[in-house]
């Protein structure tokens, strides 16, 4: 090959050779120095002409190839394998999923200038690569379809190189010439064999018979002479029911296409089961299910896979279900399953990942290890995965994958366990939950990761009705420690501190920005259905709802056991599009399916109120009513809407309308909901606020004060246990942020301001906050 830079493949027909220059990397040679291993190089070949003809990289569809490859097996294969055509595309199919991108043991080739070395654990000798070396090879082999519809891709793009950067060389022609010419050399060949093939001779008369008897040897006897033939085959027979009965793996009844409940993606979809927990000690339960939920929170870091979300898998839990089903209710092509034991410091892991259209094992194996090593071991695993299903990680997949947030391993252990305890969704296991990533934080204080889990559970116990209890706090203390520990979360971010991020600007009404959080959650991991929930609601409130038709539909794909919560969504998301009846029957099926989903009643109400079913709309308020527990009953319509966030004022205010009709109380003077175009700048807070006085009415009719000077010294003045204090106030952005020494037990708060235009001196409400905990009016001293 020529020394250009530039990144290059060339498949060499002449030589059965195929060079890799490859930027960055080192360069390869690979001898296909065998019959049946130069038919994979032209069956590599074929494949890349077929795609230099449709001038993309795509897959290729064999069946529509067969009698050519049936002359390149019989050719340059000599027969070997299976000659015949109706077994070729098994064989292809076979080796091109697991024998080709294999670059450590290389049973298809030979690596030019390397020394195979005994491998570590492994049978037989293996070639020295690097796993990002073995991984760029494994992932250029990607195939679609069965054993019997095979299509085939060489998927040079996932290695940095286009199709003009790739080469087909035979004799003196290039690419597509050299194909040509490659194949009618070998018709050519083909023919003249044919023809020159010697004709059929007539026998000729043997030799006369002998007259006489030639001296006899002993006779032995029959059983004797073949005692050792049959002793062999007695041995042989034993050793095949033996490996039939105990060691062969079961069989597996293949999975139907066409009876899978959601259809086939183009990339490959897997779902991971709940491992097995083969420990002595039930208390290690935690642990098995850490090692599959963290597996299912890798891989779904990759957007070139389905992953099925851990919600719909963990319903198998316990009730060992065949393969063929889990596939065909989940719509998945690859079902991974495993087990864990744990004894004191030592782990073992076997997982096997299976071809559930085919029944086939991908791969299997097991891993051990002591704890100090369980980040390795999963990475290892995860590894496995990506190269089985030849899937290409980009360098930012690859370091998200292998991000674990924290090297203490005793913090992973604590964070596990508040993890699991975290989604039983029960009072009880939320405040252990919050103990448990607390203590991991505690070991190690640079934990992102926990950080981000402890935010969202204080979130939740505010969001989730019936689960409060669980944070051991009020529910405004409750919200500001989710603040708190968001801000701890973000200096090392992941998924699900962007999530939480965005809710909460969506709270404050910062609906450009809640959207942006949302991406970037889902940059980070693409497969979390939950993620794709938040993205649905921020856009439905940010009046974007036919967009976030599409994001709850994919959530629900990657949840399907779940449908509840995405339907309730999707009948929101039609109430702002003005359909109210599809609205109220997609809420009535989400209620039909889970009926403690209560926290969709409130939308059921305003609909059933707006499509004057006011019988239906006031058992429907009354239901929201009793789970959400309000300090004022009823509830005022502000406190209502305060966690209804509506950029569209006139979506809003119908929303609003319905929940009178239901039966809130109409306030006086009508409630006038925050909007975009009434709210102050960051710039505007800081003239209009600092080196001034402010006063407001809190909801029992009691008066307060805060003054803040130029340099944001705060004071507060009001009713309540702490009467006065001294603090200090800030901008970022468009918010004004304030942290009081004992108000708010110390915690720092933020907020948007708006202009109230219904609003009066005398009611003190010319403005209005909106904060993560609820809105408060106020007017300037004047």
């Amino acid at each position: 090959m020529g020394q250009s830079s530039r990144p290059s493949i060339q498949i060499d027909l002449n030589e059965f050779k195929l060079h890799l220059r490859l930027k960055d990397r080192a360069q390869l040679t690979l001898y296909f120095n065998s019959p049946s291993r130069r038919f994979y190089l032209s069956v590599i070949a074929l494949v890349v002409n077929e795609m230099k003809k449709l001038g993309k990289i795509k897959s290729i569809p064999l069946q529509e190839h067969l009698d050519v490859l049936a002359l390149l097996n019989e050719s340059v294969g000599d027969a070997a394998g299976s000659s015949d055509k109706e077994n070729l595309l098994t064989r292809v199919y076979t080796k091109w999923k697991n024998a080709l991108p294999n670059l450590e043991e290389a049973p298809l080739f030979k690596v030019l200038g390397k020394r195979k070395e005994e491998g570590d654990g492994a049978i037989g000798k293996i070639y020295s690569f690097t796993d990002e070396e073995k991984d760029g090879w494994a992932n250029l082999f990607d195939y679609l379809g069965s054993e019997e519809n095979v299509r085939l891709k060489f998927a040079i793009d996932k290695i940095g190189v286009g199709l003009n950067e790739i080469s087909i060389i035979f004799g003196d022609f290039r690419n597509g010439e050299a194909w040509d010419q490659f194949v009618a050399g070998l018709k050519k060949e083909k023919r003249e064999k044919k023809e020159s093939a010697p004709l059929e001779e007539t026998a000729a008369p043997g030799p006369p018979a002998v007259p006489f008897s030639a001296p006899q040897k002993p006779k032995i006897p029959w059983l004797s002479r073949y005692r050792w033939v049959m002793l062999v085959v007695v041995i042989g027979i034993v050793a095949v029911v033996i490996w039939k009965i105990f060691l062969s793996p079961a069989p597996i009844e293949v999975a139907s296409v066409e009876r899978m409940k959601f259809p086939l993606p183009e990339k490959p979809s897997i779902a991971v089961l709940p491992f097995v927990n083969l420990s002595k000690d039930p208390d290690q339960e935690y642990f098995t299910d850490g090692m599959a939920d963290d597996l299912i929170t890798d891989l779904s870091k990759i957007p070139d896979l389905l992953v099925i979300a851990r919600n719909s898998t963990f319903t198998y839990k316990g009730k060992s279900p065949k393969v063929k089903q889990v596939a065909e209710e989940l719509g998945v092509r690859y079902v991974l399953e495993g087990s864990v034991r744990r004894a004191g410091d030592k782990i073992r892991i076997n997982a096997q990942l299976i071809d559930a259209v085919t029944g086939h094992h991908v791969w299997a194996d097991r891993y051990d290890g002591s704890m100090k090593d369980v980040f390795t071991l999963q990475d290892r695993i995860t590894r496995k995965i990506v190269s089985a299903l030849a899937v290409k990680l980009t360098g930012n997949e690859k370091q998200g994958i292998e991000q674990r947030g924290t090297n203490h391993v005793e913090a992973y252990d604590a964070f596990l366990r508040g993890r699991i305890h975290y989604l039983r969704m029960t009072p009880d296991d939320l405040s252990r939950a919050i103990q448990s990533f607390k203590k991991a934080i505690e070991l190690d204080p640079n934990y992102g990761r926990a950080y981000a889990a402890l935010a969202l559970a204080y979130w939740t116990g505010t969001y989730v009705p019936g689960l409060r209890k669980g944070t051991g706090v009020s529910w405004t203390e409750a919200r500001l420690r989710a603040g708190q520990y968001l801000k701890l979360a973000m200096k090392n971010s992941t998924a699900i501190a962007h999530h939480v991020n965005g809710l909460m600007y969506l709270q404050r009404r910062q609906h450009e920005e809640a959207v942006s959080e949302l991406e970037r959650a889902l940059i980070l991991d693409p497969n979390d259905p939950s993620i794709y929930q938040g993205m649905g609601l921020v856009l439905i409130f940010s009046g974007r709802p036919k967009e976030a038709v599409d994001f709850l539909n994919r959530g629900m794909r990657l949840d399907p056991h779940n449908p509840a919560r995405y339907l309730g969504m999707l009948g929101a998301a039609q109430f702002c599009m003005g359909n109210l009846e599809e609205a109220a029957n997609l809420i009535e099926k989400a209620i039909g399916i889970n009926p403690e989903l209560t926290g969709v009643s409130c939308w059921l109400a305003a609909i059933y109120g707006l499509l004057g079913r006011e019988e239906e709309a006031s058992a429907a308020l009354k239901a929201h009513l009793k789970v959400t527990r309000w300090s004022v009953t009823p509830p005022r319509l502000p406190q209502i809407i305060h966690f209804f966030p509506f950029k569209d004022r006139g979506v809003a205010d119908q929303f609003a309308a319905g929940l009178v009709r239901a039966g809130i109380p109409r306030p006086s003077p009508e409630f006038v909901p925050p909007c975009k175009e009434k709210q102050l700048t960051g710039e505007e807070i800081k003239k209009f606020l600092f080196g001034s006085k402010i006063t407001g009415i809190t909801w029992d009719g009691r008066q307060w004060w805060i003054e803040r000077k130029k340099d944001g010294e705060t004071t507060w003045r009001g009713p309540g246990a702490i009467s006065s204090d001294t603090g200090k106030s800030w901008i970022e952005g468009d918010l004004l942020c304030t942290q009081f020494q004992k108000n708010f037990w110390g915690l720092e708060y933020c907020l948007t301001v708006f202009r109230n235009p219904g609003g009066t001196y005398e009611r003190k409400d010319e403005y209005l906050n909106c904060t993560d905990f609820g809105f408060a009016t106020w007017s300037k001293v004047r």
